[in-house]
């Protein structure tokens, strides 16, 4: 097992231990959402960290019959620790690909919340017609994988597209799957408002950040500056007299985020400040990503949202990752939800590139 990866399960085993005490801290179970945080942390490390101490354990028995062979003092006796120790190899090499699945994608690759921002780009109503595409296709994903999904913004357009939206999902291995996702997603096809048949070409971007724990980004209110306004689009002549929406600012990075999806201020104000928490964090991991680009040029979950990552082209029914070359001749099944041939190929490309980083 490469240092690298052995230093991230040590870590994550490290932090499982901090949950668990801090589970059956009396101040910890006193408070409500406190306690909540903690063991969704917990729960998702869980599988992680059961699976890292089998390998250990294993490794150990692997040692041990190693020396009994090595004091073996008659034929039988080494070929019997030697038989059980090639089984127990065969065990662990299995457990390795298993961790080697888990910890693709980085250290926040056992997320069970994230949040998703899709936004139109160049290409105008078309634009936001396919930024909505997208979102439904990410939307039936979730519902297939068993995920949960909240819309926390949007910003519709004439045609009933989206400028911008921005939701939250949560469920197992929901940022490990759709942080592949984030890059600038390119469409080919006849627009809907086309009348002489020409295919033309629009973009959106897609933005997947893995949403922090409260006690990891804590927020005091002394942090951020919140502005209330008037929502627009449906339900606007409704919140436009309370003055629902909510814009936060928060001071340090200049981060902005806005929420008028419902008709409540303070549940307004509770979505923005989740979305924000995720931005702030996202910012950090992005800062920690650029001191290890070198190391990890070769992988694809950058996350780059200005790189062009992906195709959609309608006419031939074709998707085309750009980052791994992949061709898929489905892409109206890609589109209707079935997203997992594209984010299992590039788990599986990510894989890849670190078992060959480990064999240099």
């Amino acid at each position: 097992m490469s240092n690298s990866i052995r230093d991230t399960l040590e870590q994550k085993l490290n932090r499982f231990l901090e949950l668990e005490a801090a589970m059956a801290d009396p101040a910890v179970q006193a408070d409500g959402s406190r306690m909540s945080a903690v063991a969704r942390e917990h729960g998702g490390l869980a599988k992680m960290v059961n699976t890292y101490r089998e390998f250990k354990r294993l490794s150990d028995e692997i040692y041990g019959c190693q020396e009994m062979a090595e004091a073996a003092e008659d034929h039988e006796e080494r070929e019997m620790a030697e038989a059980e120790m090639a089984d127990l190899r065969k065990q662990r090499e299995s457990l390795w690909d298993e961790l080697l699945a888990m910890t693709v994608g980085g250290e926040d690759s056992h997320r069970t919340r994230c949040v998703m921002e899709i936004r139109a780009g160049t290409g105008g109503e078309e634009a936001a017609l396919f930024a909505r595409d997208l979102f439904e296709m990410y939307r039936k994903y979730a519902e297939h994988k068993g995920w949960k999904t909240e819309i926390m913004d949007a910003s519709a357009s004439d045609m009933g597209g989206f400028k911008d939206v921005t939701m939250t999902l949560e469920g197992d291995g929901v940022f490990r799957d759709l942080q592949y996702e984030s890059g600038g997603h390119r469409v080919q096809r006849v627009p809907e408002t086309e009348t002489q048949g020409r295919i033309h070409t629009s973009a959106a971007t897609v933005a997947v950040m893995p949403e922090p724990e409260d006690v990891e980004v804590a927020l005091k209110p002394d942090d951020y500056r919140v502005d209330k306004f008037g929502a627009s689009g449906p339900g606007g002549q409704h919140v436009n007299k309370t003055e629902s929406a909510i814009r936060v600012t928060h001071h340090e990075t200049g981060i902005v985020v806005q929420c008028q999806d419902e008709k409540s201020q303070h549940k307004n104000l509770a979505k923005a400040l989740r979305v924000l928490k995720a931005r702030i964090y996202e910012q950090k991991r992005e800062e920690e990503a650029n001191k290890r680009a070198e190391e990890r040029r070769g992988l694809v979950g950058s996350g780059d949202r200005s790189q062009r990552i992906r195709t959609y082209n309608f006419p031939q029914n074709r998707l085309t990752d750009h980052r791994i070359n992949l061709t898929i001749y489905k892409l109206d099944q890609i589109i209707a939800g079935d997203v997992a041939p594209v984010t299992e190929a590039l788990i599986e490309y990510d894989r890849d590139q670190l078992r060959s980083e480990m064999e240099d």
